[in-house]
């Protein structure tokens, strides 16, 4: 640092190769040789991001916890996220050194700040954290377990309103062993993870405080797996909470971090950074990063295991699916077509009114609407309709009075007739409906346009992708649990074709035979369990395999069914975030995937949209359409996150 301008290479080296043991001998150190502080020289001679990151590494860990708990309740505005993540997450011991380190550093009482700038129930959390008296016995009594369970139980789901103070004490004080049997026994007891039921009772900071504090619990180190891809995912870097993390985990579970990281989000986060960061302190961040753990497609062991749990935890939960869209109770079809006889009469169209009925009524309301008007009029509402609306909102308006069957077979006809085929929109409906769905779509087409669904698919489509549709469109989805046995019989013909794809002998169009029939007929139960075995024998994910070994649209098609068996809200949320990212809207994805969920799962699609892209599907609507395609597509959504 002497002389013009500073040796960052040289500084980076030294303080990062260093533990922050070794960091405070060599501030004492250069004290003694120079009279001088280190960390005050740092600061004079780095800027940015790359200072931050330095100077972070310097301070003993409780120092730096303070010093981010400081700046989180300093000058205008909480930084909420700050206080959730460090105090969800540290152990009894780090606390009580944070709580001294604090008062050491700035003269003032942790909790008595805390306090004085946070409200509510997450205050109170906050609080009994701040404590650091969590219990840290590992014999665990059963009966004590039943009793929590129950008493959350009775203190969310089955009481009017939500005593928060249960919430608060069970999850503020017990030890992680005692809740993670308690979260076991709860999904078993209500066939709900508990996260669920903290996001149905809690809200705001507290229910976000409520649920960093379950996933530490699970897993610290997918706590902050999480929190470092949602740092970097999407535009901009959030390098405070990419620092914070990387500088405080660093000397204690990184490794167990990176391997996590890999398995959830099938890149390492090494490669992440190094896309995400530019400079010096992209330099820095890989030096404690530690390495690059992008084998393609592959676990080390330690993450298989963690894939092979979490198969487990989705085999176990009894999620209860939820649309957005539910029967009006004071339905008065009567009411409701003279009151869409009067929006379209005139000159002039009153949209308003028009959304209000047709987003607030189930399909069969609307069917109901539909034959009393012709009955009132003599006129088909439908034809009405298609004259008075345009672009977008018809589309939308006008799907929305469809019966689900013929809307599908519509968006099929559609991505099958014309120049060029929209294959997306075919693998998007084959691959997620089922048996009943299918069926009922089948009848609709022939109903509808005087041809089998087959057909068409047959004439429009060509080779193993054809053979693969026609297969989902059998709609002969087998519909029981798991075979164990079986499963495993099917994981390992997976197996085989993994490894034939790696020798230059492999047959492609058998591998792609063979994957076919276990994907389009096994159930989702069934299913699920092949891909558990699967990861168990040979430590890649099964997803992965097909993305690295295949190609085109049937590439396509199989990730379709293998993340609709995963998680199908999840895949649905997918698909409505790419359809609004970027520059411009694709909405036809939007408008299908609004309609056809409306009343099925769209709120269990909004969850999954909040938690992996934080944001509310209501603001990335909000940010992304306009007019009354806007205000009838939130009508659909039906509430804010």
């Amino acid at each position: 640092m002497k002389g013009f301008g500073s040796d960052k290479e040289a500084i980076l080296e030294l303080i990062i190769s260093r533990s922050n043991r070794q960091r405070q001998e060599i501030c004492q150190n250069y004290k003694s040789l120079y009279g001088k502080d280190l960390i005050a020289d740092l600061k004079y001679e780095l800027t940015g991001k790359f200072e931050r990151l330095i100077v972070g590494l310097m301070r003993p860990p409780a120092y730096a916890d303070a010093k981010e708990i400081k700046d989180a309740i300093s000058g205008i505005g909480t930084d909420e996220k700050c206080l959730i993540e460090i105090l969800a997450s540290r152990t009894n011991k780090q606390i009580h050194q944070l709580v001294a380190a604090y008062k050491d550093a700035y003269e003032r009482d942790l909790e008595a700040d805390i306090t004085g700038d946070t409200s509510g129930h997450f205050r109170k959390m906050l609080v009994v954290l701040l404590q650091g008296t969590r219990e840290e016995d590992d014999v665990v009594s059963e009966d004590l377990v039943q009793q929590d369970v129950q008493d959350l139980y009775e203190a969310g789901e089955l009481k009017w309103g939500t005593d928060e103070a249960q919430f608060i004490y069970i999850l503020g004080n017990r030890s992680k062993q005692h809740l993670r049997l308690v979260f076991d026994e709860y999904l078993k007891t209500t066939g709900k993870p508990i996260e669920a039921s903290i996001r149905g009772e809690l809200s705001g900071d507290f229910e976000k405080l409520m649920l960093a504090v379950v996933k530490c619990v699970r897993s610290t180190a997918e706590y902050f797996a999480e929190r470092l891809f949602k740092a970097m995912k999407g535009l901009g870097t959030r390098d405070n909470t990419l620092i914070r993390i990387m500088v405080s985990r660093s000397e204690l579970d990184m490794l167990d971090i990176r391997e996590i990281f890999r398995t959830k989000y099938e890149k390492s986060l090494y490669s992440m950074i190094k896309n995400d960061t530019s400079g010096e302190y992209k330099k820095a961040l890989l030096k404690l990063c530690g390495g690059d753990d992008d084998a393609a497609g592959q676990f080390f062991p330690e993450a298989a295991q963690v894939a092979y749990q979490m198969w487990e935890l989705s085999a176990v939960a009894r999620v209860e699916l939820k649309g957005t869209v539910r029967p009006a109770g004071d339905f008065n079809p009567d009411a409701d077509a003279k009151a869409l006889r009067k929006a379209m009469k005139g000159l002039g169209t009153d949209e308003d009114t028009i959304i209000d009925i047709i987003a607030h009524r189930s399909n069969a309301q609307r069917q109901q609407i539909r034959q009393t008007f012709k009955s009132h009029f003599g006129r088909d509402l439908m034809a009405d309709l298609k004259s008075e609306l345009s672009g977008d909102l018809a589309r939308l308006i006008l799907g929305l009075m469809m019966p689900p069957a013929h809307y599908d077979a519509k968006q099929l006809k559609k991505a099958m007739e014309g120049a060029g085929t929209d294959e997306k929109a075919l693998i998007e409906i084959l691959a997620t409906r089922t048996n009943a769905e299918i069926q009922a779509i089948k009848e609709a087409y022939k109903e509808d346009y005087h041809k089998s669904l087959e057909d068409a698919l047959s004439s429009d489509t060509s080779g193993h992708f054809k053979r693969i549709l026609i297969s989902l469109a059998t709609g002969n989805r087998e519909e029981g649990g798991e075979d164990r046995e079986r499963a495993r019989e099917d994981a390992q013909v997976a197996a085989e074709i993994l490894e034939m794809a790696d020798t230059s002998s492999g047959d492609k169009s058998s591998l792609e035979t063979r994957f076919m029939m276990i994907l389009c007929t096994r159930s989702y139960p069934h299913l699920r369990r092949v891909f558990q075995e699967f990861v168990k024998m040979t430590n890649y994910d099964v997803e992965h395999t097909i993305k690295k070994e295949m190609s085109g649209d049937v590439r396509d098609v199989f990730v379709a069914i293998v993340q609709s068996v995963k998680n199908k809200p999840l895949f649905f949320a997918d698909k409505l975030y790419k359809s609004m990212k970027g520059a411009g809207t694709d909405e036809k994805t939007l408008t299908r995937i609004m309609v056809s969920r409306s009343e099925i799962d769209l709120l269990n699609i909004r969850r999954e949209f909040i938690e992996k892209y934080d944001k509310s599907l209501h603001q990335a609507i909000e940010g992304d359409t306009s007019g009354h395609f806007l205000k009838a597509l939130l009508a659909i959504c039906g509430g804010e996150d």
